[in-house]
């Protein structure tokens, strides 16, 4: 009997209660040593493409047509990249030959990294045709190395993309071994010899570089460590030593990935994809318990949270809210989540899904019965809901006489603290955000406005004093800017205007900037 989609999914896996390879300078013991899976994508150019059979991508150079990449059929019929397509079109006519497609590839390799972060929390593309993912401290929750490997390069088929996979402790060694087609796992520390009888193009060396290398008859890596590393240094660059220090593990090499590591994340995988909103709302209810349950044993609360959702067919989705102040409470984030849940679009359904705590900070325990701090978690949550839907905003005062600089927006929560006034005169509480052009009449160069005309017609002024002198502030003001001449104008009517005459009474122009009270 099929199960309904409302009742609990099952799970593949356990939950991920705690972010692998978290630095010991946050509180969860030492960092494991670095664990890298490297995965290579050798038919990408081709499998863009998107075109059954034999098939090959050229591109030109220069004057001449020349093969960029061919699948595993097409190089079964003698097709090798770097030949002309005449000669390939000679030796295999069958093959089809299409331009070749970079930024599709691109736009391709950007997708697998976003899915291969159900690997691993950090992973990252390394073009043009490789996929990193950073494995360290994840075998309790994988199996171990091995099974991450064939499950990645199991994934990768369903998506139709061969791939070769390798695991050592530097992503330059595992994605060389990968490139090369020698797939496995080399043991921490052992990088140097497994790459010793790999060519020099594994690594990421310039051209003139292997040339120059070459003609010194070091064809292999373990050719050149073997060599005195002064006397390389000072022929061939830092380059070099520098490459093969980060390959060896000798050198640290940075991992760049496509999304930050969360402080913490639950995820869950479903035997059976979930497309229903009901089952969606269920998964998602689950893992803020989860999550929100592990914040509070660290004493602390999200301030940015963000879903992850992994469609069947290789597709990610996500969706991100924040909150005013640090929270932990399931209710309150699930009705946050609420809206966003409705732009997922889940196809044939999600196979993952994946909550992480992208910002937290120290959060205390409430204490019920505080007055205070009840009013103000309840603003909190007030704003966050408003949030998702409008944007709010407070203004902050800041130093600047310049009256469209004096103040700032902020967070609605943001603390504000008082500065300062630049003038002892009022001023309009909310300044026009367009001023409006005037003509204005006045006896001397520098004496209020005795006539203004406003809106098309003219009108004599009631009263009027001035006027308050601001000059451009020259440490972020452009050289050319004129000085201001600010005048407070009552009208016959009893409306009080806040004028400016910008420029020298030779060349003045006039505006309303506000409306006093």
């Amino acid at each position: 009997m099929r199960r309904r989609a409302c009742q609990p999914p099952r799970l593949r896996l356990a939950l991920h209660a705690a972010t692998p390879g978290r630095p010991a300078a946050e509180g969860h013991g030492p960092q494991p040593e670095s664990r890298i899976l490297a995965l290579h994508l050798p038919w990408l150019a081709t499998e863009v493409l998107r075109v059954p059979g034999p098939v090959l991508a050229w591109r030109m150079e220069g004057n001449r047509r020349l093969v960029v990449a061919a699948d595993s059929a097409a190089m079964g019929l003698g097709v090798r990249p770097g030949q002309a397509l005449g000669d390939a079109h000679a030796a295999a006519p069958t093959v089809a030959a299409h331009p070749e497609a970079p930024e599709t590839a691109a736009a391709r390799l950007q997708e697998l990294a976003l899915w291969a972060l159900r690997i691993a929390p950090l992973a990252a593309p390394d073009p043009p045709d490789g996929l990193l993912v950073n494995i360290a401290g994840t075998d309790a929750l994988t199996g171990g190395e091995d099974r991450t490997m064939r499950r990645a390069v199991a994934g990768l088929a369903r998506l139709g993309h061969a791939a070769r996979a390798a695991v050592a402790g530097t992503a330059s060694a595992a994605m060389a071994l990968a490139r090369c087609g020698v797939e496995g796992r080399v043991p921490a520390g052992m990088e140097a010899a497994a790459l010793a009888e790999l060519p020099l193009h594994a690594l990421p060396l310039e051209a003139k570089t292997i040339i120059g290398l070459q003609r010194l008859g070091l064809h292999r890596i373990g050719d050149v460590l073997a060599q005195p590393r002064a006397p390389l240094a000072r022929r061939f660059g830092a380059g070099l030593s520098l490459a093969l220090d980060r390959a060896t593990g000798a050198a640290p090499e940075p991992f760049r990935s496509i999304r930050p590591l969360p402080d913490r994340q639950a995820a869950l995988d479903f035997e059976e994809p979930l497309i229903t909103r009901t089952a969606i709302d269920h998964a998602v209810e689950h893992l803020l318990g989860r999550l929100c349950a592990g914040l509070a044993e660290e004493g602390r609360g999200l301030r940015r949270l963000v879903l992850r959702a992994h469609r069947t067919d290789g597709g990610v989705q996500e969706q991100a809210i924040g909150t005013g102040l640090a929270s932990r409470d399931p209710g309150h984030l699930l009705r946050l989540l609420g809206p966003r849940l409705e732009r997922l679009a889940p196809g044939f359904g999600f196979d993952r899904i994946t909550l992480m705590a992208e910002d937290t900070e120290p959060l205390a325990a409430a204490q019920a019965g505080l007055g205070g701090e009840d009013a103000e978690a309840a603003l909190a949550a007030l704003l966050d809901r408003v949030l998702q839907r409008l944007p709010a905003w407070r203004l902050r005062p800041r130093e600047s006489h310049w009256p469209e600089r004096a103040v700032e927006r902020v967070d609605p929560l943001a603390a504000v603290a008082p500065v300062g006034s630049w003038s002892a005169r009022p001023r309009p509480l909310r300044l026009l955000r367009r001023p409006e052009q005037l003509e204005a009449m006045a006896l001397l160069p520098d004496d209020p406005p005795v006539r203004i005309r406003w809106r098309g017609r003219w009108v004599a002024v009631r009263n009027a004093e001035g006027p308050e002198r601001l000059e451009p502030e020259w440490w972020r003001d452009r050289p050319d800017r004129t000085v201001r001449d600010y005048y407070r104008v009552e009208m016959p009517d009893g409306r009080r205007l806040w004028v400016c005459r910008s420029g020298g009474p030779g060349s003045a122009r006039w505006f309303l900037h506000g409306l006093l009270p």
